[in-house]
């Protein structure tokens, strides 16, 4: 990369703000899903889909590389994506989109055990922010089964800041080569597990209406094809701390289209603990090692 890039080009920042609207509004077709479908059914659905789309790219990637693919198919497939759902149908969409920014404060925890980076005291001032942030967000007594689907989605960052280790072993790879098969091999795992844990399958399937299919091939198309592609671009052609930033107004959007568009409650807790979570993990992605790199996921 040209050490001359000083900043975003301005069609570049059209295309990180279309990938932050993208994911903002996966939240938003998250929930409408699970209106009609069971979560891990639901992201079978959407991986097959992603693994038909992207077949044609399956041969670029190199066959070494597939034993690691499968773990991060059952790390990110099942692991950050099964938990993240799961909790997703028993909490909002908003304060769901800004737990699972704790993927970053989880990632730079990981990465200092893993490999050896250090962590000076602003950012670990930024964890104790971004984690009493989340704290706060469980703190509606209205709802009591939120703290339990929060921490759900809590244990869906962790899985994805696992997932960030797992990448770093793949080294650079094609993204949607990566998809692919990381969509083919999750497919398979998440229908086994909706066998196991979920009812009613067929039912849910047949009963269905049309906007639960489309919040899954939104999902798919949207948000794992389209936005992915925009943002494997720009962090190839630009240093992640000028881009990563950006994708922080990504929870600010869905809770604002989830009042919007979902009729949810915006109170006090989850604005005071989205800006402490947002600010604890700005804190961190702007002090961290350009060696240390965590890639956003809704």
């Amino acid at each position: 990369m040209s050490g001359r890039v000083r900043r975003l080009r301005p069609s570049d920042t059209l295309a990180a703000l279309v990938v932050v609207l993208l994911w903002g509004l996966n939240f938003i077709a998250g929930k409408i899903g699970l209106r009609e479908l069971p979560p891990f059914l639901m992201l079978a659905e959407r991986f097959a889909l992603v693994a038909m789309l992207l077949l044609p790219f399956l041969r670029r990637m190199p066959r070494q590389r597939l034993p690691l693919v499968l773990l991060l198919s059952m790390v990110l497939g099942v692991g950050h994506f099964g938990l993240m759902f799961a909790g997703l149908a028993g909490v909002d969409a908003g304060p769901a989109a800004i737990a699972i920014q704790l993927t970053i404060p989880f990632s730079a925890i990981l990465a200092a055990v893993c490999f050896g980076e250090r962590m000076g005291v602003l950012q670990i001032a930024g964890l104790g922010l971004a984690f009493v942030g989340v704290y706060l967000l469980a703190g509606e007594p209205a709802r009591p089964l939120s703290v339990f689907h929060l921490l759900l989605v809590v244990g869906a960052a962790f899985a994805w800041a696992v997932a960030n280790v797992v990448i770093k072993r793949l080294g650079r790879v094609n993204v949607f080569a990566l998809n692919g098969w990381m969509a083919l091999f999750a497919t398979p795992q998440l229908l086994l597990v909706s066998l196991l844990v979920e009812s009613g399958q067929r039912q849910a399937v047949a009963a269905a209406d049309w906007t639960a299919y489309a919040a899954v091939v939104y999902m798919a198309v949207c948000s794992s094809i389209i936005a992915y592609g925009l943002w494997y671009y720009l962090i190839e052609r630009y240093p992640m701390n000028m881009v990563v930033p950006m994708t922080l107004l990504s929870p600010v959007l869905a809770v604002l289209l989830a009042v919007l568009l979902l009729d949810e409650p915006l109170n006090m807790a989850t604005i005071l603990g989205g800006v402490l979570t947002l600010s604890g993990v700005a804190i961190i992605e702007m002090l961290r090692p350009a060696s240390v790199e965590a890639e956003p996921l809704p």
